[in-house]
């Protein structure tokens, strides 16, 4: 089976941000509550999956609050992008798009599903072409080449369903060059109806390493990665380290472990974090429970314990497995919801005691019991 997944052009994903990008929040009472979500990232399973999205959204929308949906990404993957786009669009009237700083490659087109589009004065809008990787023999890279062209069709309709009286033949000659648009020239198009105070479009450079392979993007955007980071602030020492208790530790591993379902991974972790305190454990553990969740995500649960053992970071290992994925011939994309009732599991029957048949039998011939 070929598998295809089109991505932005920025190459391998980018390192996550240390910050926690993606959130939802409601405000306001009843008669006039709002509904804010954040997508500062990338978009993806690298980052925030349609699925994640529609179902967070559901979960939170009462059906008649107005909901603004705030931009700052690279893009990422196109179908999630699309998906995410025909979410915004049933919405409605009550759904506004907002491009705090950049909306790139996936990004632009979810963004252009909502009804009401503001971006930033010093924001920017970026579109160009489908992009993926390939491999196979002459058929199966013109299979790919006929999928690209389809995934074009679906961009294009994407932003013409913003902007119904946009020059087809121009469009399709900015998505061909990869044309970055500045907040006046976005709303000039119609991919937004209004230019909203300008943000600090510092804020998006979490992922610049990805910014600096594409291949026209702004020299403004890219000079900002050359500013040094703030200083992190020195924290005071304790004037008395506390007593750990090794004991109590390696209890709260294995019970925490147990409790998840990750008992294979006690040992590891008793041993990463060496009992140093609370804390460092704590953070073990649920370090461990990503690893863990992240590996089951790209059906390589296997590696688990060894990501684990080896001390690496989720973010780490989302390198390492989608290293794994492209050598081993890409990805399958599973955007389905999931199943809030799944069937009760089958019972097996009792397996028969050929010992107790065979002894029977003897009893029965001979006359006497064993």
């Amino acid at each position: 089976m070929n598998r295809l997944r089109i991505f932005n052009k920025a190459g391998d994903p980018p390192a996550p941000q240390n910050k926690h990008w993606y959130s939802l929040k409601a405000s306001g009472e009843a008669e006039a509550r709002s509904i804010e979500v954040y997508v500062y990232g990338e978009i993806g399973t690298w980052g925030i999956t349609a699925n994640q999205f529609v179902r967070d959204l559901a979960a939170m929308d009462d059906g008649v609050s107005p909901i603004v949906v705030a931009f700052n990404s690279i893009g990422g993957d196109l179908f999630d992008g699309l998906a995410i786009h025909n979410a915004l669009s049933r919405l409605g009237e009550r759904c506004t798009g907002r491009v705090d700083a950049l909306a790139a490659s996936a990004a632009s087109v979810a963004v252009c599903g909502a009804h009401k589009v503001v971006i930033a004065s010093n924001a920017m809008l970026m579109i160009h072409n489908p992009w993926t990787y390939a491999a196979g023999d002459a058929e199966d890279l013109r299979k790919v080449a006929t999928a690209l062209d389809q995934a074009m069709e679906a961009i294009i309709a994407a932003y013409k369903a913003k902007a119904p009286n946009i020059d087809e033949v121009e469009l399709r000659r900015m998505v061909n060059a990869e044309t970055w648009l500045t907040a006046s020239e976005a709303v000039a198009l119609g991919l937004a109806d209004s230019v909203g105070e300008g943000v600090s479009v510092k804020a998006c450079l979490g992922q610049g390493g990805a910014l600096q392979r594409y291949q026209h993007a702004p020299q403004a955007l890219l000079a900002q990665l050359e500013e040094p980071p703030e200083p992190t602030p020195i924290e005071p020492e304790p004037e008395k380290p506390p007593v750990v208790d090794s004991a109590k530790l390696a209890l709260l591993i294995t019970q925490s472990c147990n409790t998840a379902g990750i008992s294979n991974l006690i040992e590891a972790l008793i041993n990463t974090t060496k009992l140093a305190d609370e804390a460092t454990v704590n953070a073990a553990i649920s370090n461990a429970k990503a690893v863990r969740d992240l590996c089951v995500a790209a059906r390589l649960p296997e590696f688990t314990q060894e990501f684990v053992a080896a001390g690496l970071t989720a973010e780490a290992v989302r390198g390492r497995l989608f290293d794994k994925l492209v050598s081993g011939g890409g990805f399958e994309i599973d955007n389905s919801l999931p199943i809030s009732d799944d069937p009760a599991p089958k019972t097996q029957a009792k397996q028969p005691d050929t010992n107790a048949i065979y002894a029977a039998r003897r009893a029965a011939q001979t006359g006497v019991k064993a």
